[in-house]
């Protein structure tokens, strides 16, 4: 049986310890420029063409142990613009890997990691 492709994109969904100070992070921190819903118990927010939710928890288990990884073109540049905020993880400076990835990881203040990467061309 052939399969059709259904899949469109995947959109990470991370927990916070408050939502209003995380989004208020991802908006001063991260660059974030829209919010497309926001009350104390959710939030989806973007920027560029990243969406990410966020849902409210009690327990910083959650996001501490919990991260994404986002596809990006000029990650060089990224690293560059976030790099004076302090939220550079400090394992994930940029660097490339042998999975051919130049990739580089934040933390954001609930302990949530994101990985940046760009393809590199060797």
């Amino acid at each position: 049986m052939e399969r059709k492709e259904h899949l469109l994109k995947g959109i990470p969904v991370l927990a916070s310890l408050d939502i209003k100070k995380t989004v208020e992070f991802y908006k001063t921190k991260l660059g974030f420029n829209r919010v497309g819903y926001l009350d104390d118990n959710y939030a989806v927010i973007a920027r560029d063409n990243f969406v990410v939710h966020f849902w409210k928890c009690d327990d910083k288990i959650h996001p501490e142990n919990t991260s994404c990884y986002v596809d990006v073109k000029d990650v060089d540049g990224l690293y560059e613009e976030l790099k004076p905020f302090g939220v550079i993880h400090p394992n994930g400076k940029l660097k490339n890997h042998p999975h051919g990835m130049r990739e580089f990881a934040i933390l954001d203040e609930n302990g949530n990691m994101i990985k940046f990467g760009q393809e590199t061309n060797s």
